[in-house]
């Protein structure tokens, strides 16, 4: 278990196969979504594993993989965006990945650009 993550990134997670599965596409394809930004991955454990929130019905959750690119740019690590998406704000009246997941990408994708640059 990544301990430094907050809880809530933690909860529910798939294998990277398990996203393969759910995307219909090759577990290959899954490491080069996370190489491209469009997508975020940890280790827990011995597994590489994502976040079952990241993902809707039809994938990548709309507006995470250009909030990833520019945190990304502004020299954040993954675990650090994974922190950021999973950190309830006040602001938000919940965290930044409920908030994508509402459809609100552009003010996530606003607020992601004030604190990379």
């Amino acid at each position: 278990m990544n301990e430094s993550l907050p809880a809530a990134v933690t909860e529910e997670t798939l294998s990277v196969a398990e996203v393969a599965d759910r995307l219909s596409i090759p577990v290959s394809r899954v490491h080069q979504l996370v190489r491209d930004g469009q997508l975020l991955s940890f280790k827990n454990g011995h597994d590489v594993v994502v976040p079952t929130a990241l993902l809707d019905d039809d994938g990548v959750v709309r507006g995470l993989p250009g909030t990833i690119v520019v945190l990304r740019d502004g020299g954040y690590d993954d675990d650090a965006i994974l922190s950021w998406l999973f950190t309830e704000e006040e602001s938000l009246s919940g965290a930044p990945i409920t908030a994508l997941r509402a459809g609100r990408h552009k003010e996530i994708k606003r607020r992601a650009q004030a604190m990379a640059f």
